[in-house]
């Protein structure tokens, strides 16, 4: 990687974490298709984000204890099946070829988009129009 593929890298992660706050939705919707689009493999992009979500979830739980929101035992068992999760998804990405992980990614995209929609048009509603 060059200097210049790396400041890229960080702009458009800036951008993307910007943008994944605004609009409600996982990072990693944003940061993926980034990654692959700066060279990296579906699966190598993917893994980037995962790890990416690390230092993020440690801060955080690291700030919601001092406030005392924290449950140790609720988040020790998400974060035991999300290691589970993550070795059976590698096993199957590592099976499947690479334009197909690209197209179900692509479907993923899809509907995020209708679910970023759907919630915009619903919370539209449930305001009063001014009269």
């Amino acid at each position: 990687m060059t200097t210049s593929t790396i400041i890229l890298g960080v702009c458009l992660g800036l951008v993307a974490g910007v943008m994944s706050g605004l609009l409600g939705v996982g990072g990693g919707i944003l940061f993926v298709p980034l990654l692959v689009a700066l060279g990296l493999g579906q699966v190598e992009a993917a893994a980037t984000s995962l790890l990416a979500i690390i230092p993020t979830a440690a801060v955080g739980a690291m700030r919601q204890s001092r406030y005392g929101n924290l449950r140790v035992r609720p988040a020790l068992v998400i974060g035991v099946a999300s290691i589970v999760g993550v070795e059976v998804g590698v096993r199957i990405a590592t099976s499947v070829p690479e334009h197909v992980l690209r197209r179900l990614f692509g479907v993923l995209l899809i509907a995020v988009a209708v679910q970023v929609a759907w919630r915009a048009r619903a919370s539209k509603e449930s305001y009063p129009r001014p009269k």
